[in-house]
């Protein structure tokens, strides 16, 4: 439903808007990662393995949004509007932040990532269609072969497999089929594919929304500490077994060295006679 002409002050509003968001969520995350704090240092609760695969999963989850974010674009169902508009924004906010630009071209790309369809329904309770959108969608295209570009030079760089990829598969198919058989919206489908995934259950546990996304939340980061458990506990025993193979080792080495030392006394004292 477009409009009989172009609303030139709503999307400066907009542009201003956003670009306010990206100055206060970029100075909020420069706070949180120079500081110097443990809480905020991955690596005091994770091994550098799993740190390293979720890196992985997060480059893939985002390519993955940004599909996603052009698929419900384009075919715009079962989804409520305000949640879409919130989501739309919110990741297009996520990227314009965490991506580099210090270039002219970044520069417009951030420009061109602004969800001006989504801030217009939010800011002024009216749809806005137009070529905006059209571009809004290419540029969340471009993103999606970005964030693939990225996960495949981190695990290149890294010499990491890609078994990553599988898992990631099976959730993210679940969760599309999920959401077409079941004839539900997003969060529904992803909490019904981590239920099954994770546990027994494939239902939709939480009244509101809040609840349904602390479910979310609860279920994988349990799925998280767990696989982080057993390979902590396995890094353990491995560790605990060879320890004290080197312990033997040393020992005979220790002895061997005694026997060398008599054994070169030995030899000594008969060239002395």
């Amino acid at each position: 439903m477009g409009a009989s002409s172009f609303p030139v002050v709503p999307i400066l509003i907009e542009i201003v808007l956003f670009i306010v968001l990206i100055l206060v969520a970029t100075f909020i995350v420069k706070k949180i990662f120079n500081s110097d704090s443990k809480f905020l240092n991955l690596e005091e609760y994770l091994p550098k393995e799993e740190i390293q695969t979720l890196t992985q999963l997060a480059y893939l989850a985002l390519m993955s949004a940004c599909f996603l974010n052009v698929m419900y674009t384009l075919i715009y169902v079962n989804f409520d509007t305000v949640y879409f508009a919130l989501a739309d924004v919110t990741l297009s906010l996520f990227i314009a932040v965490s991506i580099d630009k210090s270039t002219l071209s970044r520069k417009l790309v951030v420009l061109l990532l602004v969800p001006y369809g989504s801030l217009y329904f939010l800011l002024f309770n009216a749809t806005l269609v137009g070529v905006l959108d059209l571009i809004h969608i290419l540029v969340f295209i471009y993103f999606i072969k970005y964030y693939y570009d990225k996960f495949h030079e981190y695990t290149e760089s890294n010499g990491l497999g890609i078994a990553v990829i599988l898992v990631f598969i099976i959730i993210f198919v679940s969760f599309i089929l999920t959401a077409v058989a079941e004839n539900e919206n997003p969060l529904h489908s992803i909490l019904m594919v981590t239920n099954a995934f994770t546990s027994n259950g494939y239902a939709v546990l939480g009244d509101t929304d809040v609840g349904k996304l602390t479910s979310l939340m609860l279920a994988w980061s349990g799925y998280i500490l767990a696989t982080v458990g057993t390979a902590t506990l396995t890094t353990a025993l491995l560790s605990r077994h060879f320890r004290k193979r080197f312990d033997d080792y040393d020992d005979k080495l220790d002895a061997l060295n005694d026997k060398i030392d008599n054994l070169e006394d030995l030899i000594k004292g008969n060239s002395d006679d």
